[in-house]
């Protein structure tokens, strides 16, 4: 089953041009894709159509079958949580509280944001705690925490939603070397649609089953990662010389103007 389809996509800001022009592509229940591509080329764009942030000019954006703009705002984050790259210091809330906030799809009645999570909620929120390693800061205020562990606390709230897909965009932004094998060891093991944007392609190499590789707001290669990541595609994508060393365990990227 595909559980995100783009049918003929194109948008750009009101008044000018297109940014993002005649995207299609379908991803299957459990797929990790990681789109790349130069700054500008739309990665950002392509994922707000996805998380339902931007309307398309043109063409259609589905999730699990249903035109998303056709589905209230709650039933689309009961099935797909975005994880974004930057996020807000100067909320007056707890990390705790924030991964709570990823049950408010689930919730029903009068003032349900704003009653403390009990039993199944309460479980479901200790848990996405638990495996992004946040116990000891669960208490902090959220604008205290550092960059890395902010990334951390928005995973595990994007994990209390429990959907069907995640949308992350550069999420290896902020976090150590560890934290970022850590993160993308956890994303791999769960078993959902992960849709990530990624500038290092060794860890898109790594990490995803697919690469979609935009340029200039349209696809310029989409497939396993040794056919999509060439030096051909990256010469292209990136305007530079690329070379690519394939004589390990994992490719080694080089580029030269």
């Amino acid at each position: 089953m595909n559980v995100v389809e783009l049918d003929g996509v194109f948008w750009g800001p009101r008044g000018r041009d297109d940014i993002l022009s005649d995207i299609s592509f379908s991803v299957p229940q459990g797929q990790i894709m990681a789109i790349c591509g130069a700054n500008g080329a739309g990665k950002s764009s392509l994922l707000r159509l996805i998380y339902r942030h931007q309307a398309p000019r043109r063409g259609t954006v589905r999730l699990m079958g249903k035109d998303i703009w056709l589905m209230g705002a709650s039933e689309a984050a009961r099935h797909l949580a975005a994880v974004l790259q930057e996020q807000p210091t100067d909320f007056a809330l707890t990390a705790r509280q924030i991964v709570a906030l990823g049950r408010l799809p689930h919730r029903r009645g009068w003032g349900a944001g704003l009653s403390t999570p009990g039993g199944e909620d309460a479980a479901i929120i200790n848990a996405a705690i638990r495996r992004m390693d946040l116990d000891a800061m669960a208490g902090r205020a959220f604008g205290t925490l550092s960059g890395g562990e902010r990334q951390r606390v928005m995973v595990a709230r994007a994990l209390a939603q429990e959907p069907r897909v995640i949308v992350l965009d550069e999420p290896t932004n902020h976090l150590d070397i560890r934290h970022q094998l850590e993160l993308l060891a956890l994303l791999k093991g769960l078993g959902l649609t992960v849709i990530a944007t990624l500038h290092d392609l060794t860890l898109a190499a790594e990490f995803a089953e697919r690469v979609l590789i935009l340029r200039n707001g349209r696809i310029l290669a989409d497939g396993p990662p040794d056919k999509a990541l060439t030096e051909a595609t990256l010469a292209q994508a990136f305007n530079v010389q690329a070379r690519i060393d394939r004589s390990g365990t994992t490719p080694r990227f080089s580029f030269h103007l």
